[in-house]
């Protein structure tokens, strides 16, 4: 597991972007942080009679790779708002900043050092943090895979939300969609907790088929030992499982503004499948478009957008979100 006690030299450039500080000035703004201790405080606002903001305080941060269209930061500064609370989110876009995967270990000791008090984390990074924790979730220890991270008292503790976001969402948008034969695109990050997902959704047979063959047996393998071996197949023919699949979820980022096009041929697709993306920047993939263009049901990343940062608030703050009041907000940012 992962060691603080390294203290590489951060460049003041990555600091400088994340919004804190401006390169040879003051920090741009300043921010009382009490942290989840401030929590207890019986000071804190509750109740509809009170409009003025507590004294609770959180800095919170995404990094990923071409995240500047995220609705993250917003979903989470208006909640904090309607709970009479302060939140600061920073997007840490390792594209804007020419950083690869590789910076990681530097950006974590850098949010440590400014207070930060939890970060999310997103493509290509879910898998790569791993290590670089000091305790995992059981869901997280499970899927290999990192989307929410605490930093509190000098240790990162890995969760991950990706997994209830997904199943929440499709419990919600497409309750009585067949889940007998799904097709499943992708194996990273992202795509072990959308799997998890499925077979608690009660997915009977999934069908995982990445470009990459050994992740997706990887991912395959953990969910056998927890499902069974006989619901679970990876890889195999694209077109034969697809045309006997009932539903397809692409958690690959093609599609992604970053990462545009189709994640499989648009011939494949039939209007008895239905089509689950993951991606909500932009929300009409290409995938989308063409499933809709021939009839198919179709869930966008919408509700899976919303409720993982509802259950990523949850743990950050300590407090309840209102999922449908973050649901409606996320709608009305267009």
């Amino acid at each position: 597991m992962a060691s603080t006690s390294a203290k590489p030299n951060v460049p003041r450039l990555v600091i400088a972007i994340m919004g804190l500080t401006e390169l040879g000035g003051p920090p741009s703004y300043s921010v009382r942080l009490t942290g989840f201790e401030a929590l207890s405080d019986e000071t804190a606002c509750h109740g509809a009679g009170n409009h003025y903001m507590s004294d609770v305080a959180f800095l919170l941060g995404l990094i990923g790779e071409g995240i500047q269209a995220s609705r993250t930061p917003a979903m989470h500064e208006q909640e904090a708002r309607a709970q009479h609370m302060r939140a600061i989110y920073r997007l840490i876009d390792m594209h804007k900043l020419g950083l690869g995967v590789e910076s990681l270990p530097e950006l974590l000791v850098s949010a440590e050092r400014m207070d930060f008090n939890g970060l999310n984390i997103t493509h290509p990074c879910k898998q790569a943090v791993v290590p670089l924790l000091h305790e995992l979730s059981p869901e997280a220890r499970a899927l290999n895979a990192v989307n929410t991270v605490l930093l509190r008292d000098g240790r990162r503790t890995g969760h991950n939300t990706d997994w209830l976001g997904f199943a929440d969402s499709f419990r919600r948008f497409m309750p009585d969609a067949s889940r007998g034969r799904v097709v499943q695109l992708g194996a990273g990050g992202a795509g072990s907790a959308v799997a998890y997902a499925a077979m608690t959704l009660g997915v009977q047979q999934l069908t995982i088929i990445d470009i990459d063959a050994a992740r997706a047996a990887a991912v395959t393998e953990g969910l056998r030992m927890r499902f069974g071996d006989r619901r679970i197949v990876a890889n195999g023919d694209l077109a034969d499982a697809v045309a006997k699949a009932d539903g397809l979820i692409n958690t690959t980022p093609m599609g992604m503004a970053s990462h545009p096009g189709l994640p499989l041929p648009a011939a494949l697709l039939r209007p008895e499948l239905w089509v689950a993306e993951i991606v909500y920047f932009p929300l009409q993939t290409a995938l989308l478009e063409q499933a809709r263009a021939i009839g198919c049901r179709t869930l966008d990343g919408t509700g899976m957008a919303v409720f993982q940062a509802a259950a990523a608030f949850r743990l950050f703050t300590g407090r309840e979100p209102d999922a449908d009041r973050m649901l409606r907000h996320f709608r009305n940012m267009g």
